[in-house]
């Protein structure tokens, strides 16, 4: 164990990207009338009785899909625990489903994520990790930004031996549009501090997450 510290403290730490400024939010009724100006570009009429009220439920439906941009990530990791007995192997949760959005296309991803981190000195709540996977789910999104980012909050906030984090997920942008490809599942995935520098613990941790058996599982 103690050979482990000494690795994550020569480990050069990653820093998590600073949030951008938010754009300036236009209101209500404009984005209404956005949504009224697209169902018009689509071919049809929003002013037709089965689409009148359309536009506010869009927007309703998009405060609920995009309700990350609100909350900071951190939050749910300041609460930790230091009693756990010298508990001092893997934490892993697995299979926190997830619904976000690709943020060239507006489609939808739909996924699982799996988490797994060597504490230090300190854990937290399991359900702080799948409500960090939902804030940063909850925004526009490409896979690969959103493992990185999930792996860089826990490891800044948490500051564990490692972290390792997997997503496997299926883009609608895929399989409704373009290519027309369903059954394709993609995986990404983020290793800091011993997960990146020991291959055990590592393969301990993939190991854990029968990868081969859940790939091609996960839209079921």
């Amino acid at each position: 164990m103690s050979k482990i510290i000494k690795l994550h403290r020569r480990a050069t730490k990653r820093a998590v990207a600073l949030p951008t400024p938010k754009p300036n939010r236009p209101s209500r009724s404009d984005a209404e009338d956005a949504v009224r100006t697209l169902i018009r570009w689509a071919g049809d009429d929003p002013d037709r009785e089965g689409l009148r009220g359309t536009p506010a439920r869009a927007v309703r439906a998009y405060e609920e899909w995009f309700a990350g941009y609100d909350e900071d990530p951190r939050d749910y990791l300041k609460r930790t625990f230091e009693e756990v007995a010298g508990y001092d192997e893997i934490v892993l949760l697995r299979d926190i489903r997830f619904e976000s959005y690709c943020e060239h296309h507006l489609a939808p991803i739909i996924g699982r994520a799996h988490i797994g981190y060597l504490p230090h000195t300190r854990v937290v709540g399991i359900s702080k990790l799948a409500r960090l996977v939902d804030v940063y789910a909850k925004r526009l999104q490409i896979q690969e930004r959103m493992t990185a980012e999930i792996a860089g909050c826990i490891n800044s906030v948490l500051k564990p031996l490692g972290v390792a984090v997997v997503l496997e997920a299926t883009h609608q942008c895929m399989t409704t549009r373009g290519v027309h490809k369903s059954g394709v599942t993609m995986v990404t995935s983020r290793m800091l501090g011993v997960f990146r520098s020991r291959p055990e613990t590592r393969q301990e941790f993939l190991a854990a997450l029968n990868m081969r058996e859940r790939i091609g599982s996960i839209a079921n």
